[in-house]
């Protein structure tokens, strides 16, 4: 299958969870063997047209992330990429409106992968929804917003983050740590509710680390210092998947009180790492959704209750894994996107046999 993603920005330019998301995609797919462009704009130096990564073909739509010179560019790429289905990021929503132009061309189905609501105008995402065969979310919170956008349900398609749960089986334990919070520190990372729910326990015995940078990384040091937790905080910066498993394996609790999550990744592999989840409520959250119903999580809704949850599962047993979240590898989650693109493809009645 040849498989055509569009997005303007990639990893390469700047990371984020949209970003990242599609190059993981990307990826996987070209390591099942099948074919994938990525229409973006240039990342790489000189003036080559396209740029091999990974086994994915990166084709220069702009030298720069222009909008308007993107959007009116890209139909002319896509034609001449003739890609079994198309699949866009739903920012800038009137990229996936230009993406619609060139699939209805090739008579191939486009897919909209939502990873949340940006800056964009209400108006032009209604556009793109309407546009799109499906639409992915990662999670309840952004299904909720792609139906106020106007997608009928039957058209959305719930695909979560993934882990690799092999990294999870057999990474060692490191006990560096009994608490653990993990995120980007920047803008709404609300690691200050972590830190001050460990200052309401600076009478019990823990360790604890924060895992992840960012420019908010200095104040959070210097919170965790004016609280006099800071002996027994440890910063640890961003780390691999291949460092911070054993971190979260040698733990006994995750924090989750970010206040913007399409989908909860570190907490999810926390989950599978054997850690409590104690999420902190956030309305533009999708955390919570990943401890409801039965399992090792609470809610919580402020510093103070975090605090008492974590006095309140210190006597469970430790865990350094979950058996639960094998839906959640990378492998079942990519034969997820599949089975979408073959529905979409079916159901044009294109079947072309490629599968």
């Amino acid at each position: 299958m040849h498989v055509a993603l569009v997005s303007m920005w990639t990893a390469q330019h700047r990371e984020t969870g949209a970003t990242e998301r599609t190059r993981r995609v990307a990826e996987a797919l070209a390591a099942r063997g099948h074919e994938v462009t990525i229409c973006c704009a240039r990342w790489w130096g000189g003036d080559l047209p396209a740029f091999d990564q990974q086994d994915v073909t990166y084709r220069a739509v702009t030298d720069e992330p222009t909008v308007g010179s993107f959007g009116s560019k890209l139909p002319f790429h896509l034609l001449r990429a003739k890609p079994d289905v198309v699949q866009a990021v739903n920012s800038p929503p009137g990229h996936v409106v230009a993406a619609k132009r060139a699939a209805r061309l090739l008579r191939v189905p486009l897919v909209v992968d939502w990873w949340h609501d940006a800056d964009d105008d209400w108006v032009d995402y209604r556009r793109a929804v309407s546009v799109a065969t499906r639409v992915l979310v990662p999670s309840e919170l952004v299904r909720t917003q792609v139906r106020e956008h106007g997608a009928s349900e039957e058209r959305i398609e719930t695909v979560p983050e993934s882990i690799d749960v092999d990294l999870v089986r057999d990474a060692p334990v490191d006990r560096r740590a009994d608490i653990v919070y993990a995120n980007d520190l920047t803008e709404g990372c609300n690691v200050e509710s972590f830190l001050l729910a460990l200052a309401e326990l600076r009478t019990r015995t823990w360790r604890a680390a924060v895992i992840g940078d960012g420019p908010l990384r200095e104040a959070a040091e210097a919170t965790a210092a004016d609280l006099r937790i800071d002996d027994r905080v440890a910063f640890l910066g961003d780390l691999p998947p291949e460092e911070f498993v054993p971190v979260l394996k040698g733990a006994r609790v995750f924090a989750q009180t970010a206040e913007h999550e399409p989908f909860a990744t570190e907490l999810l592999w926390a989950l599978a790492c054997g850690c409590i989840g104690l999420v902190e409520y956030q309305t533009d959250s999708s955390a919570h959704e990943l401890v409801t119903g039965p399992g090792r999580g609470r809610r919580v809704t402020s510093p103070q209750e975090l605090a008492t949850a974590i006095s309140a599962v210190a006597d469970e047993p430790h865990r350094s894994r979950s058996e639960n979240y094998e839906a959640y590898d990378h492998d079942a989650v990519l034969d997820q996107y599949l089975a979408v693109y073959r529905d979409a493809i079916d159901a044009r009645g294109f079947s072309l046999g490629l599968f």
